[in-house]
Parts: structure tokens; C-alpha cells; sequence
């Protein structure tokens, strides 16, 4: 057992992985208990997304799924290492950083689309 977690912990990119959970796990408690009402703690707060209820509504829903995608990629994406095994412990860092600087953009830009595309009026 302790050799599978050393071998995990040196051949993936961790910290994509680990980040890639924590989206996942954020984007299932946010769709199981989505915030009832617009507020400036809790759920995808944006401009474009605090501008009514039913705004509010989509954009929770929407980036909850997005998250997900987000969070699946990044935990796919840690195991690259496994294949192209970087020696550098800086480029490794650095590419799995990249992912998810990627992954955080594709949430945003894709959410703040959907909000446009679907409430062009609001």
C-alpha cells in the first residue's frame, strides 16, 4: 500500500490532481445544496450572474457542471507523468499549474458564455 501512494505521489502530477478533486468535490456539495438566494459568499459570483434570481439560479447550476468537467480533466490530466515522466520537479510543478490556470479560465468563460447566450436581455 505505502509503495502505491509513494509511486502515485512521484509519477503524477499532484497537485492537478488534488485540485482536480477539491473542483469536484466543490461542484458536487454546490449542486446538492445550491445557494438559495443571491449572496457574496457562497456559489459563482460574478456581475453577470448576480443580476437576478433566475440568472443566479442558471449560473449555479451551469458552473457546478462545469466544474465537474473541470475537475475530471485535471485528475486525468495529473497522470501524464506517468507516460512522458518529467524529472524536473520545477517543470512538473509548472505544467500542472498550467492545467489548472486552463481549467479555472475554461470555468469562467464558459459559464459567463452560457449566461449570455441564454439571458441576452438581462
Amino acid at each position: 500500500m505505502e509503495e502505491s501512494v509513494i509511486y502515485f505521489l512521484e509519477n503524477t502530477l499532484f497537485i492537478s490532481f488534488l485540485v482536480g478533486f477539491i473542483f469536484l468535490i466543490t461542484a458536487l456539495i454546490t449542486l446538492k445544496f445550491p445557494p438559495k438566494k443571491i449572496n457574496y459568499l457562497y456559489g459563482y459570483r460574478t456581475t453577470a450572474s448576480m443580476k437576478n434570481q433566475e440568472v443566479w439560479d442558471f449560473a449555479q447550476r451551469y458552473s457546478g457542471i462545469k466544474m465537474i468537467q473541470a475537475g475530471l480533466f485535471l485528475m486525468l490530466i495529473s497522470f501524464v507523468n506517468v507516460f512522458l515522466n518529467f524529472k524536473d520537479e520545477f517543470f512538473t510543478v509548472a505544467f500542472g499549474m498550467v492545467f489548472i490556470i486552463a481549467a479555472v479560465i475554461y470555468l469562467f468563460v464558459s459559464t459567463e458564455k452560457a449566461i449570455r447566450k441564454n439571458f441576452p436581455n438581462h
